[in-house]
């Protein structure tokens, strides 16, 4: 069977999942993502994002309660589960090896 693959936005919305616990919702890991990061982010692309590592097991979700800044909404709240922490494991240490291969390089002054 084929390992599964993560692409970059599913690895750091995955790590957003984990590292927010339970404000871990769409909004909230697009506002850490873009306030850590400095990177734009489109909440439609979070929410796909979250729908497929959810699909692939990685997530699960549930229906927190309604706020009053929400007008009543309640919000999805994502929890990552032992297969996506083991895949962010994987990835992390795989990152790691590859950068064990990178010479130590000198910066030079311009």
């Amino acid at each position: 069977m084929a390992k599964d693959y993560l692409g970059e936005f599913e690895e750091l919305v995955l790590t957003m999942v984990a590292a927010l616990q339970e404000d871990a919702y769409g909004a909230a890991i697009a506002e850490e993502i873009e306030t850590r990061l400095k990177r734009e982010v489109n909440l439609s692309a979070v929410h796909v994002t979250l729908y497929r590592l959810e699909d692939k097991g990685y997530l699960k979700s549930k229906m927190g309660g309604g706020t009053q800044e929400r007008g009543g909404r309640r919000k999805r709240i994502y929890t990552i589960t032992n297969a996506g922490l083991a895949m962010l494991k994987a990835m992390k240490e795989a990152r790691l090896d590859l950068w064990k291969l990178v010479p130590q390089l000198k910066i030079v002054s311009v």
